[in-house]
């Protein structure tokens, strides 16, 4: 074994399987469904976004947290966010009765026994583009959004890198979610995608510099700050022991950050 064969075997299962994939397809078709029926002729678009549809969202083995970003876009546009949530919360309770629903921010979370919803209520803005409610605003006011724009500079960025950027921050979101969620997982996945890897296209390489990448804010709470010093002397380990020779070593320390699922 080998700090490579490791991370390999890491990335490898952080894919999302089949069985799973299926199981959380049908979740997306029925309350596609259901939505539909519910808001008959409310809604513009409804549509799944994020990690899902980027390919970077972890099985639940690997991120308790994962979950489903769901846009639902009404068609009158002239209520505030709160009450697209009171709305999507009253659809929740009747379809999805025995579940676990809750606002988190200005989101709707539907907590599934597979997976976990987030309903982002939506409206059309006066040029087309869409708009969902500003966190810090008290859900009152609204900021324009394009959620799938994301994707694109993430494909651009994984196929430049030897379709490894993929894979990579599957591996750093791992990280991410046994460290106690340091970073939020869509500012991760950004800040990540936007960083010069100049060491190499191979994902230990990119796996390197990644970690080596990570940045707090001087405020962010000290078990964060720890975390992430800890994970930098972690990768600062595991290449002196490369360098030494000691490929042994070099396996047993990584997997102080990156353990075996």
């Amino acid at each position: 074994m080998s700090v490579k064969s490791h991370l390999d075997s890491i990335a490898y299962g952080a894919i999302l399987r089949d069985v799973e994939k299926d199981s959380i397809q049908t979740s997306i078709s029925t309350i596609q469904t259901r939505l539909g029926i519910w808001f008959s002729g409310e809604l513009d678009t409804h549509f799944a976004f994020g990690s899902y549809t980027r390919g970077t969202i972890l099985p639940r083995a690997y991120d308790q947290k994962s979950d489903i970003d769901y846009m639902v876009v009404f068609s009158d546009a002239s209520y505030k966010p709160q009450t697209y949530i009171a709305k999507l919360k009253r659809f929740a309770e009747v379809y999805y009765s025995t579940s676990e629903i809750f606002q988190s921010s200005p989101t709707l979370v539907l907590n599934l026994n597979h997976i976990k919803f987030e309903l982002v209520p939506g409206k059309k803005g006066w040029l087309g583009d869409l708009e969902i409610s500003a966190p810090a605003s008290d859900y009152s006011e609204w900021i324009e959004t394009s959620p799938n724009t994301f994707n694109t500079e993430l494909s651009e960025k994984n196929k430049q890198h030897d379709y490894n950027i993929k894979p990579m921050i599957r591996v750093l979101k791992y990280w991410n979610a046994n460290a106690g969620y340091v970073f939020p997982s869509y500012e991760l996945e950004q800040h990540l995608v936007r960083q010069w890897y100049w060491s190499g296209n191979d994902l230990k390489s990119l796996v390197y510099t990644a970690f080596d990448s990570l940045e707090l804010d001087i405020f962010a709470p000290s078990w964060k700050q720890q975390k992430v010093a800890q994970a930098k002397q972690v990768i600062a380990s595991t290449k002196y022991y490369e360098n030494a020779g000691l490929p042994v070593s070099a396996e047993s320390e990584i997997t102080k950050i990156l353990p075996d699922v």
